[in-house]
């Protein structure tokens, strides 16, 4: 692996803790750095978005995105709206238990974000989900995958990916993250 790319970590609600594994991750990868906003408990869509183009615009690229559940939300409408010069900065995007913000039930600090955006992403990116996920079924991982024109893999009952369903190194991900940035690099010198 080069280390000629940063990856940036972008946490879902809440941030993400001491023994998560994006934490773990930002820590194990080089010239990696995480997202920072004004309030993870209380998210506000437009400075989430805002913070994501600020961060990027500073960032020398390729930049490879590390996004968990919000922040995969946060990442499809911010793409939705952004100009494509800062999109080529984005080499490839993990897109790890994306949250259904439209699903009944759906907690109400996250509801802001939607509607999900349904338009295809303009980097190469890869949707990984989970059989027993509260945040999203597996049905509406495949869908929203389908939306983004991108591929999903379904991991299997191992719940929201995070430190509740026991994921705090996580190190088998590790595998998805590489796959990505490989196929992301080959259809890059195809092209």
């Amino acid at each position: 692996m080069t280390c000629n790319k940063h990856f940036l970590i972008l946490p879902g609600w809440q941030g993400s803790g001491e023994d998560h594994w994006q934490t773990h991750w930002q820590q194990a990868l080089p010239n990696s750095s995480r997202l920072q906003v004004k309030d993870w408990l209380q998210p506000d869509p437009q400075d989430w978005r805002e913070s994501l183009e600020t961060t990027l615009k500073q960032l020398d690229g390729p930049v490879v995105l590390i996004a968990h559940s919000l922040g995969c939300i946060n990442l499809v409408n911010w793409a939705e709206q952004t100009p494509t010069a800062l999109l080529n900065k984005i080499e490839a995007a993990l897109l790890v238990a994306p949250a259904d913000v439209e699903r009944p039930g759906c907690p109400e600090a996250l509801r802001p974000f939607a509607p999900i955006s349904r338009q295809p992403l303009p980097f190469p990116a890869l949707v990984l989900g989970s059989k027993n996920d509260p945040a999203a079924s597996e049905a509406r991982i495949h869908e929203l995958a389908g939306n983004w024109q991108v591929s999903a893999e379904i991991l299997g009952a191992v719940g929201h990916i995070n430190t509740a369903s026991g994921h705090h190194r996580w190190e088998e991900g590790f595998r998805w993250l590489y796959q990505l940035i490989k196929q992301a690099t080959l259809s890059t010198k195809a092209a």
